[in-house]
């Protein structure tokens, strides 16, 4: 990228929003996943769909990679631009524009964070129900982009489910809308599900509607110890057997209640072989009934000790401990890899236990917690970075896990996507006809193969 090119980028946007020096580039060399680092050539932070129009239509001019970043909080690599180029910061689009009471509905640019929407959704009494764990500092954009996924999705679902309509910016400059303000909406091929998911190698969402619900009048938790994760499995299929679905349901293995506590000082019970929390939201009448239906399940299931928070404050706190899992994790190396698994529900304990062999047989340290509802594991490992050969072990130890989950019917990703992280698995995964369909689509949408290039369709 020369001189005339960043002079261009300044013309659209101003000289004080492109970024050309080595330390500020340093910064979004990098997103939150450890080991993948590449400095752009340049960084642009536009605050209009024009300029991110005009932007695109330049670099699909001059064969410039782009590459859109949020916050650069996801753990796939998704943002890091590993053949140099743009990195299109959308950080200035922060603009609610829109909530909606009557339809239950926001629209929003995608710099806005997920907090910040689901607070002032719930000023007005209404629900954004995806739930990131970086929810504070993620953006909607990059959920969106990664069809991000959360604490709540065994009831509520993912990304995908609350995005009615998209405004986004082809590569080649184009400006589109998918969807709208509607719920039922079938007219042409969905493309609001297609460029959802798409981690930003079809086009740069530039504005969301997304569906709001109504605010659940009451909320609570609580927590059950198992003496082994195949009895808290078993509990957890019960529950739903019985016809209970939660807003709540997660889980931490032995190796994570100990880190966790001594992080948080909770008074967890240390010797449990794994920690179940439960909750529900709703009616009041309907949340007890299901919590004291969950307590009693859990208890015949063989718990060691069930309790229930009595109030929204202690139901906090409880869910604090598994939020602050990886935290808790990263205090006890310098290098923390928090990957991500799917595998059907029954076989959650079958994967946890493959997942300890795994770490055992390649001498390295992994504590899994995740979403027991929906089958969604985090295998965390921690090590020195220094360590080149625990490095290599790492590696070739997360890559046995990938494939142990598609073994069980599972994916490489449930939440955190692929990014360049699971690239070299996607084949095992989809097989490659479906990629090759993959490179068809991007193609179609990328002709010049600018945005996002060595992701998905690469």
């Amino acid at each position: 990228m020369d001189h005339d090119f960043a002079s261009a980028l300044a013309n659209i946007v101003g000289p004080d929003h492109v970024r050309t020096a080595p330390g500020e580039l340093s910064v979004y060399a990098r997103d939150a996943t450890p080991l993948f680092h590449q400095p752009p050539g340049l960084v642009v932070f536009p605050c209009t769909t024009s300029e991110v129009s005009r932007i695109l239509s330049l670099a699909s001019d001059r064969g410039v990679p782009v590459v859109p970043r949020g916050a650069g909080s996801n753990l796939c690599a998704a943002t890091v631009p590993v053949r140099g180029g743009v990195v299109l910061s959308m950080t200035r689009m922060t603009h609610i524009v829109e909530i909606s009471t009557d339809e239950m509905l926001a629209r929003v640019q995608p710099g806005v964070t997920t907090a910040r929407l689901a607070d002032c959704a719930e000023a007005r009494g209404l629900l954004y129900a995806p739930d990131p764990s970086s929810r504070v500092t993620a953006t909607v954009g990059g959920n969106i982009a990664t069809c991000a996924g959360g604490l709540r999705g065994l009831k509520y679902g993912v990304t995908r489910n609350y995005v009615l309509g998209l405004e986004a910016v082809l590569p080649t400059g184009e400006v589109i809308r998918t969807g709208g303000r509607l719920w039922k909406d079938v007219a042409g091929y969905d493309l609001t599900r297609l460029l959802t998911g798409s981690e930003g190698t079809l086009a740069v969402i530039t504005e969301a509607t997304v569906a709001l619900l109504p605010k659940p009048a009451e909320t609570l938790t609580g927590v059950a110890y198992f003496e082994s994760l195949e009895a808290a499995s078993h509990a957890v299929g019960q529950i739903i057997a019985n016809g209970i679905v939660p807003a709540t349901l997660e889980f931490l293995d032995k190796k994570c209640i100990g880190v966790v506590d001594d992080y948080t000082g909770l008074g967890l019970r240390r010797e449990a072989g794994a920690m179940l929390l439960f909750g529900d939201d709703g009616p009041a009448e309907v949340v007890t009934g299901n919590m004291s239906r969950m307590r009693r399940i859990c208890t015949e299931a063989g718990a060691i000790e069930v309790t229930v928070a009595p109030d929204v404050a202690q139901s906090e706190a409880l869910l604090a401990a598994r939020r602050c899992s990886l935290p808790a994790l990263s205090r006890l190396g310098s290098l923390t890899i928090l990957e991500d698994v799917s595998v059907p529900r029954p076989r959650l304990a079958e994967m946890v236990s493959r997942i300890d062999e795994i770490a055992d047989r390649f001498d390295i340290r992994i504590a899994t917690f995740g979403h027991a509802g929906d089958g969604n594991l985090h295998p965390t490992c921690v090590l020195d970075p220094d360590d080149g050969d625990a490095v290599e072990r790492a590696h070739k130890a997360f890559a046995e896990i990938f494939r142990t989950a598609i073994r069980l019917d599972g994916t490489i990703t449930g939440e955190h996507g692929v990014g360049a992280v699971k690239l070299p698995f996607l084949g095992e995964r989809l097989g490659q006809e479906q990629v090759e369909l993959l490179r068809r689509i991007k193609r179609a949408f990328d002709p010049a193969g600018i945005l996002n290039p060595g992701k998905l369709g690469s």
